[in-house]
């Protein structure tokens, strides 16, 4: 009898792999991990240990030959966020070329909110910083919107809520972020390199041609991917512009046949990694600022950049996207969809309000590690992104009950005959009165 072939490292021997992999593609369990490691940063920081975790953020690892001679920190949030938002990329694709949001008019609607949700917070922080000399270049922390985070808030307290509420979210937080990727490149950029943003081109295009042509070989597309991500790096563009870039290359749309397209399959494939590792790592680097106690967080909140900070996602943002919903909605042909309500839209503006991961990269890019500004900022961008949780879950949580009760009345089958009561037709009875 011939004997049975098996592979070391076939699918099939890694059940508990793929059971962790799909847990970690939940939105909830993301959201989790993600907290968890912040508040391990934030803790240890302010611990009796804060020695070794500072002397953890600054070990340096890379070759410096490449000008890649980065610290763990930087490793975090230049290197492995470049996941985050390739992910992210991808995501935001396949809604506008095969999702809800091929139709213009109800991309519109987010997009401007998107927008709305960027320039009010940013114009409340320069009001609280006018004068304040260094200060103003946080302008862009209160812009951004954390996907992760506010995805799994929201599953976690919107069970019932309308899908189309977590596609309004979704393609609001992307938007969002991508336009502090470019307020990133425009305006963080100290010294460009344009030899080097030139050469990144070049394994872009290659890495965009080679998934056009549907190739899926790894030892090609990581290499070609890596290139693009050290160049970009190297030119002084912040690398996770990179990320971008490469999830928009990737085709959504299969050639031929049924079946889920490269984007699908991609972001299935690295959906695991970037929740399970590149987000939860940046977030215990990132959170890990040392609050000097009840005292020290009491004078943080009285500085002029927490104050931004913090009103500029807990107010600016609900505002600013509000406003511009209302205003699309209002004046042009674009729909707001059928299945939301104006209250459901300030509860979600409101949650939009977290601004974890992008808004801490943005204050390290403002003000640079280790000043007080900076320090001041990492606690504005927690304080900030959990009272936008807390406010938004309140309503949020309203709004669950209100269209669960309408799911329950839609569904409500009491003759036990298979067909909900709200579809029955009312019949005469037998017996009952007629024509004769």
């Amino acid at each position: 009898m011939e004997p049975v072939k098996t592979r070391l490292f076939s699918r099939a021997s890694w059940p508990e792999a793929k059971r962790i992999a799909d847990l970690l593609r939940l939105e909830t369990v993301g959201g989790v991990i993600m907290l968890v490691a912040a508040v391990v940063g934030l803790v240890w920081a302010n611990s009796p240990w804060a020695a070794i975790y500072e002397t953890l953020r600054s070990v340096e690892i890379g070759p410096e030959s490449l000008h890649l001679r980065l610290s763990l920190a930087e490793w975090a949030s230049d290197g492995l966020l470049v996941i985050f938002f390739f992910v992210a990329g991808l995501e935001l694709k396949r809604e506008f070329v095969a999702g809800d949001l091929r139709d213009p008019r109800r991309a519109a609607v987010p997009i401007a909110a998107a927008f709305g949700g960027v320039a009010v917070p940013a114009l409340i922080y320069t009001a609280v910083n006018l004068g304040g000399g260094p200060a103003l270049s946080g302008w862009a922390i209160p812009t951004a919107t954390d996907i992760a985070f506010a995805l799994a808030v929201l599953a976690v307290i919107g069970r019932c809520l309308p899908s189309a509420l977590r596609t309004f979210l979704l393609t609001l937080a992307v938007v969002d972020d991508l336009i502090a990727i470019v307020i990133i490149a425009l305006f963080y950029t100290d010294d460009l390199s344009l030899l080097p943003l030139l050469l990144m081109f070049v394994p872009l295009a290659l890495f965009t041609l080679l998934v056009q042509r549907r190739v899926r070989s790894w030892w090609l597309l990581i290499p070609l991917a890596v290139a693009t991500w050290a160049l970009m790096h190297a030119s002084g563009v912040h690398a996770t512009v990179a990320g971008v870039l490469l999830g928009f290359a990737v085709p959504v749309i299969r050639k031929s046949g049924e079946g889920p397209g490269l984007a699908e399959i991609f972001q299935h494939r690295w959906q695991p990694l970037s929740t399970g590792v590149a987000v939860p790592v940046f977030a215990f680097f990132a959170a890990g600022v040392s609050i000097g106690g009840l005292s020290g967080f009491v004078t943080s909140l009285t500085d002029s950049v927490t104050l931004g900070i913090v009103l500029g996602l807990l107010l600016g943002k609900p505002i600013g996207i509000t406003a511009a919903t209302w205003l699309v909605a209002r004046f042009t042909k674009a729909d707001l969809d059928d299945d939301l309500s104006w209250i459901d839209v300030v509860g979600l503006s409101i949650l939009a309000g977290i601004g974890f991961t992008v808004s801490l990269l943005v204050s390290e890019l403002s003000f640079g590690e280790g000043s007080a500004d900076y320090d001041n900022a990492k606690v504005a961008v927690l304080l900030g992104s959990v009272l936008s949780a807390l406010v938004a879950m309140v309503i949020l949580r309203v709004r669950n009950r209100v269209y669960r009760r309408i799911y329950e009345e839609e569904t409500r089958d009491a003759d036990n005959d298979g067909i909900p009561d709200v579809h029955q037709v009312d019949r005469p009875r037998a017996g009952g009165s007629g024509s004769s």
